[in-house]
């Protein structure tokens, strides 16, 4: 199958399985320029399947750059009344959303990271309040990853075509090459569901992380968290898939109950920065130390940058050293591969999704429910091959969860 083929079958299972359109939907696509072609055949597809409308918001590494070089920190930081409005009045209409990621992961490398974190606050508490869409499952949202040479080139230094190298990487993990993607990708669906809905009978109270690497981390679970596969469905009832690829199940921690120190599995590619060999310690929920052998300084902006509640975490997720993506080898610099290829967690905000009840709670609500809340949500992997982890549950019986990376 030629290269356009199977750009073609991943803008299908993005709009089919993704995002689920149907007729009569509107469809966004956030997208770079040098995706062109995955961005004309997602429109294809999307209006193939019944959408009314596609609009698609470009977006260009090269002037994100020059911006961050040559614009004032006040000019970058504002939103716009009419960008703001804009999108609100497509997240109430019911959007469905698709986000292509393809960002450089060392796009903003000497940087000042004051600026960096100035401006991805002062955004941030613009555009919080539309954060409910996605994160409380009101709209449809997916994402997908294709590659653009500098990427490509971060993953595979040495290949004489890293552009279609990662290509082939994608294609692999995100079932393109299967011989029928859509039904690969529903049994997948399938066996997530199945642990999560184990994770749930269990109703742990507790989880104990263990590793080699020095990671001793408890980490509390609140009365009436939820595990929930990548599969969900919006408040009109139409099933789609947040991440694509994934291998995960997830829900969220109590924030005032994380106690111990985790050491992290592979780097963290955060706002054009990476972090690498980094630690951080916590105390009642909140990170009271930290250290990185890469990118310190990134790692104590990500950890400011939302005051208390970016210290704190908003996510747990279990996925098995032994999974498509980590038996690959590949180190993406993406979080959306690599997190499906490790066990990880996030600091900041929790999806309300995760705690019975939570899309109804009020912030002051979820607050007393220990649901964190915040502008930020930064996941980093911490999954190992010898990570064992237990589940505790209120009387104190323990059970095996993890043994040596892999579901027990």
């Amino acid at each position: 199958m030629d290269l356009q083929k199977k750009i073609e079958k991943l803008a299908e299972l993005a709009i089919k399985v993704g995002l689920n359109v149907g007729e009569g939907d509107t469809v966004q696509i956030f997208v770079s320029v040098d995706r062109a072609d995955l961005a004309r055949a997602a429109v294809k597809k999307a209006y193939e399947a019944g959408a009314k409308e596609v609009i698609v918001d470009w977006s260009d590494d090269y002037l994100t750059r020059l911006g961050y070089e040559y614009s004032p920190t006040e000019v970058l930081s504002e939103v716009p009344q009419h960008v703001y409005d804009r999108n609100e009045t497509l997240l109430k209409s019911g959007v469905k959303q698709l986000f292509v990621k393809s960002t450089d992961p060392s796009l903003l490398e000497g940087i000042s990271g004051d600026k960096i974190q100035k401006v991805t606050q002062e955004r941030s508490k613009v555009l919080h309040s539309l954060m409910k869409y996605r994160m409380n499952d009101i709209v449809s949202w997916t994402i997908i990853s294709a590659p653009t040479e500098a990427w490509a080139k971060k993953v595979f230094p040495d290949s004489k075509d890293p552009v279609a190298d990662l290509w082939e990487a994608i294609f692999e993990t995100t079932r393109v090459n299967k011989e029928d993607p859509i039904k690969s990708w529903n049994d997948n669906i399938n066996l997530l569901v199945e642990k999560s809905e184990w994770l749930n009978k269990h109703s742990f109270t507790h989880l104990h992380y263990t590793a080699s690497n020095g990671t001793d981390l408890t980490i509390g679970l609140p009365k009436g968290h939820i595990w929930r596969a990548a599969f969900t469905a919006n408040e009109k009832g139409e099933s789609f898939v947040p991440n694509m690829p994934t291998e995960e199940v997830y829900t969220l921690p109590s924030m005032d109950d994380v106690n111990g120190i985790v050491y992290s599995a592979k780097p963290l590619a955060n706002q054009g920065n990476i972090i690498d060999e980094f630690w951080i310690k916590f105390e009642d929920g909140k990170a009271v130390d930290f250290d990185a052998k890469v990118g310190k300084d990134a790692l104590k902006s990500l950890l400011d940058r939302d005051g208390e509640n970016s210290k704190r975490l908003g996510e747990v997720a279990l996925v098995p050293y032994d999974s498509p993506i980590s038996n690959s080898n590949i180190l993406f610099f993406n979080t959306l591969f690599d997190e499906n290829a490790s066990c990880h967690i996030a600091l900041g905000a929790a999806y309300p999704t995760t705690i019975e009840g939570g899309n109804e709670m009020t912030q002051e609500e979820l607050r007393q429910n220990h649901v964190n809340q915040s502008t930020v949500h930064a996941d980093f992997m911490v999954g190992t091959k010898d990570l064992n982890i237990k589940g505790i549950k209120e009387d104190g019986t323990e059970v095996d969860v993890f043994v040596n990376g892999n579901w027990a």
